[in-house]
């Protein structure tokens, strides 16, 4: 017998087809959620129970069935289309497909100049929405997009749900009924939840890379002060701010014009002083790990060309550790954006207002107005900088 002959027999036998474990679970996501559980609920008004209804009895029937039919065509991409661009083109499609969708469902359910009755979104949506942000950021891995592809992408991505917005598809959503009621002081909270979050990272900035430039250069500060910092990040949020509230509120007390300044025992200082002190540790140990990870054949470079050591430090050492420094700021700064939902149960202000305006009155769709913008911040900014990491690794490799 010949080798191709003996080659043709034994392929079969020998090749194995390769299966996509993340694409077999977002087929069958998508399946499930399109159709097994409500797609959105019912409410006559804003107090009593919603009734479930499911996606076909939600919306008009030609457009439930076809964004039925985009959602199969979807979860067929996931599970037999291994071409990166095909899934994250699909990805988005059909995301733009459910967002229509689930403006048109409400729209269709609420009768005319009914103002009470509300529809919200349900775990139908919400799992639709999950699979396809999934199906759609495994896109993006695979694809490694370079710094600024990333950003054209979030920019894309803004402007779509801007024009949702805008459009006024969305406007019988609960939601946004909510959202109409409270659009001043949203948009207040919305300012303060921003300089809480953005603020207490740019304090934590100017504190603690000294500080860790200062515990790489002085060994016998390091430990101290790393543990130091290390059980303040272990002492819960709630704890921490209740914590200050008795020192902030005697400097306010007696410290002349430090009341007229904002410094009291509830707002938005304890929830300020407490951010920039979760923030401290990240920031200290990366610049301390930046900085210990310069080779010291780079150091001894710059000594050699006559460098001092606070020229070699701030023009050879700090930039070689600027990514792993911005790192740390990148971990802050998307747990403060998270952290200081909190600030709202001492007067801090902020989104939680709405979250726990929402959960004492058992209005989830409340919940949402302060938990949805919340996480869209977190999202863009972690995807900001993990763009300018990436963008400084870069230059650093094409430099050396």
């Amino acid at each position: 017998m010949s080798l191709q002959s003996e080659s043709a027999i034994l392929k079969p036998q020998n090749v194995t087809r390769h299966v996509d474990k993340v694409g077999v679970l977002i087929c069958g996501l998508l399946l499930y959620a399109a159709l097994v559980p409500p797609f959105v609920s019912f409410r006559a008004n804003r107090i009593v129970q919603g009734e479930g209804r499911f996606l076909l009895d939600s919306m008009p029937t030609s457009v439930g069935y076809g964004l039925i039919g985009i959602i199969i065509l979807a979860a067929a991409v996931a599970l037999f289309v291994a071409n990166t661009k095909v899934r994250l083109a699909t990805a988005f499609a059909t995301l733009v497909a459910l967002a229509v969708a689930v403006g048109l469902s409400a729209s269709s359910l609420i009768p005319p100049e009914n103002t009470y009755a509300r529809v919200s979104a349900t775990s139908g949506f919400w799992l639709l929405l999950a699979g396809l942000v999934v199906l759609a950021t495994d896109a993006i891995a695979r694809l490694d997009p370079k710094p600024l592809t990333r950003l054209i992408l979030l920019a894309v991505s803004l402007l779509l749900l801007s024009a949702f917005l805008l459009s006024g598809l969305w406007n019988d959503l609960s939601i946004m009924k909510e959202y109409q009621s409270r659009s001043d002081i949203f948009w207040t909270e919305a300012q303060r939840h921003l300089q809480l979050a953005l603020g207490s990272v740019f304090a934590a900035m100017l504190a603690g890379i000294p500080l860790g430039v200062l515990c790489f250069k002085v060994e016998r500060i390091r430990a101290a002060m790393l543990n130091s910092l290390n059980i303040v990040q272990t002492i819960p949020s709630i704890a921490l701010f209740g914590l200050l509230i008795a020192p902030l509120g005697w400097i306010g007390n007696h410290v002349p014009g430090a009341s007229q300044i904002g410094i009291r025992g509830i707002g938005a200082a304890p929830a300020f002083v407490a951010l920039f002190l979760y923030s401290l540790l990240p920031i200290v140990s990366n610049t301390v790990v930046g900085l210990t990870g310069v080779s010291p054949a780079v150091r001894d470079a710059a000594r050699g060309i006559g460098m001092t050591g606070r020229q070699s430090l701030f023009k050879v050492e700090f930039p070689l550790a600027l990514p792993i420094i911005l790192t740390g700021i990148r971990i802050v700064m998307v747990q403060n954006i998270g952290l200081a939902t909190i600030a709202a149960l001492i007067g801090g202000g902020g989104f939680g207002v709405f979250v726990f305006q929402g959960i004492g009155q058992t209005a989830m769709d409340l919940v949402l107005l302060g938990t949805i913008p919340t996480v869209i911040l977190g999202f863009a900014a972690a995807i900001l900088l993990d763009a300018l990491i990436d963008s400084k690794l870069l230059s650093r490799g094409k430099a050396t």
